[in-house]
């Protein structure tokens, strides 16, 4: 990525963007290991609509736009929430890659919770567990009142 930067001259040879032990590299290496994971879930709900649907809206006057937003966005929920739901539990669990890429500065809430306890404290490691319990508890509870679990689509 810096090469294609350096070539198209907007970015110095000396001055290269550093994307590793920092969160931005964190934060690009996780959206390249978890997009399959946000992908497939929509490509399969994505599948199933018809397209009778938007040609039915366009011939009744509706706009591309529209078409979109009332027609196929409703129909793609469920797999949008699938996805989104499938990709933070995934990546709340995530340690290793954020470790390896990330050194100090790129630690998220996982690398936290091991740090503490193997080599601090139990009781704040305890006490982050919570919290990643909790926040991982009121998605799920979010998904259900928007979506509905039982039209979670995964496949």
């Amino acid at each position: 990525m810096n090469n294609v930067l350096v070539s198209l001259g907007l970015v110095a040879d000396d001055g290269r963007i550093t994307m590793i032990y920092n969160q931005t590299g964190t934060i690009i290496v996780m959206t390249h290991i978890l997009l399959p994971f946000m992908v497939l879930p929509l490509y399969s709900v994505m599948r199933t609509i018809k397209p009778s649907y938007a040609r039915a809206a366009r011939s009744l006057g509706a706009t591309s736009w529209t078409t979109f937003r009332r027609i196929y966005l409703p129909q793609t929920l469920p797999g949008m929430g699938a996805g989104a739901l499938l990709v933070f539990i995934l990546a709340v669990g995530y340690y290793i890659t954020p470790a390896l890429v990330g050194g100090a500065d790129g630690q998220l809430i996982s690398n936290m919770i091991q740090f503490h306890m193997s080599k601090s404290n139990w009781s704040l490691a305890a006490a982050l567990s919570g919290m990643l319990l909790l926040g991982v508890l009121l998605l799920y509870w979010l998904y259900d009142r928007l979506v509905g679990i039982d039209k979670l689509k995964l496949g």
